[in-house]
């Protein structure tokens, strides 16, 4: 029997782990009827990774406004999906994470009475808020949800100890999968020296850093931070941080691509602007980021997918949170919950700086979120009728 399934998603993350699934899918025509329903929560960084995967929507919501508010993001995405999902009639829904669109999708099927499967299920921070409102979005579509994909044996705990309901399978974390996919695509297109370029752009002097950074004479540090929690004095520390570190070590700089959410921008330009080595460029296009994450010494981030991404590339992370909902990272070795203090960040920076034997440890730390295989293994439990009982 051939299955109708409907993905349904409106920010860069979720779009990056949807892509190797969708994929995979679209492969197996004769059994999955693949459509593709775009909120449009994020445009601009939804569209540049949908380019770069060669994925298109079936649908387009485009509910993106000027300041844009979660309530504004929540009605318009309900009421536009429940609208797709009229016409559509999918056997399944994909939602994945934790964003509004994805408490929307997966709430707007319910409606419909729809079944309703949750990638990256099971994350749990155990703060309500914090990630906010991400924590109480991935719960509230664990509640919802009937078929559970989580990527790790924690996060599945996490469901059983919840008693969600439904069927439910670890699987690993499909951002793996989109990492190697997108790592490839940038060796066999010869896309690399595009990203050279772009980058030579934002940074003047890149070629010639670049250049030192392969001999040995210069590190690098990728920044990225973003999350609401930290508005406001958490982002005045973290800066205070990045300018201790460059201060210190004088082979270092930082590159820094700032979100567009102004809350982010104002405080990051105000105190970072004038560094000579903390190079603050607009935010990267997922293909450059990730060229980014296997170029640098190591990264400073917020960002989830950034978490799980650096374990597969074997750099140390450093979360800049005072909770994560990727437990796993942090027991594994391969990051480190360094919160938002400027003391905090500044030492443990500073550690994987002069201390060899640290940083080794975790670079080579056991990846704890996949092989990429997990949109394979997806599709195979979805092909088995037994799965639709």
């Amino acid at each position: 029997m051939k299955r109708k399934i409907l993905f349904i998603y409106g920010t860069r993350p979720e779009a990056v782990k949807m892509a190797p699934l969708i994929q995979e899918l679209r492969k197996r025509s004769e059994a999955f009827e693949v459509q593709v329903c775009l909120t449009g929560q994020h445009r601009h960084m939804l569209d540049q990774v949908n380019s770069f995967f060669g994925i298109s929507g079936d649908h387009d919501l485009n509910i993106m406004s000027p300041n844009q508010t979660l309530f504004d993001i929540t009605s318009r995405a309900l009421i536009g999906i429940g609208e797709v999902l009229a016409k559509v009639n999918p056997d399944l829904v994909f939602v994945q994470g934790d964003t509004t669109t994805v408490l929307a999708g997966a709430l707007a099927a319910y409606y419909r009475q729809i079944k309703v499967a949750h990638l990256e299920a099971g994350l749990r921070s155990g703060n309500k808020y914090s990630p906010f409102p991400e924590e109480i979005n991935r719960s509230l579509t664990g509640r919802i949800a009937d078929f559970h994909f989580a990527p790790t044996p924690m996060a599945l705990a996490n469901l059983n100890r919840e008693h969600v309901g439904g069927k439910t399978w670890v699987v690993g974390n499909t951002v793996v999968d989109a990492l190697l996919l997108g790592l490839d695509i940038i060796k066999k297109t010869g896309f690399e020296e595009s990203i050279l370029e772009f980058l030579s752009i934002q940074i003047p002097a890149f070629r010639i850093l670049h250049q030192r950074v392969l001999d040995g004479r210069a590190r690098v540090v990728l920044v990225t931070g973003h999350r609401r929690e930290s508005f406001g004095k958490p982002f005045e520390n973290i800066c205070d941080a990045m300018l201790r570190i460059v201060d210190n070590y004088t082979d270092v700089e930082l590159v820094y691509p700032v979100h567009l959410n102004p809350n982010v921008r104002g405080v990051v330009t105000s105190r970072l602007g004038s560094s000579t080595r903390i190079h603050l460029v607009e935010p990267l296009d997922y293909p450059y980021l990730i060229w980014f994450e296997s170029f640098c010494t190591f990264i400073l981030t917020d960002s989830g997918g950034i978490q799980e991404e650096g374990p597969t590339l074997g750099k140390p992370v450093l979360v800049m949170r005072d909770v994560t909902e990727r437990i796993e990272g942090i027991e594994s070795g391969t990051a480190l919950l360094v919160g938002t203090d400027s003391d905090r960040i500044f030492t443990e920076a500073s550690r994987l700086l002069n201390d060899h034997e640290h940083y080794m440890r975790m670079s080579m730390a056991t990846n704890p979120y996949g092989d990429g295989t997990t949109s394979r293994q997806i599709a195979q439990i979805l092909e088995d009728e037994r799965t639709w009982e």
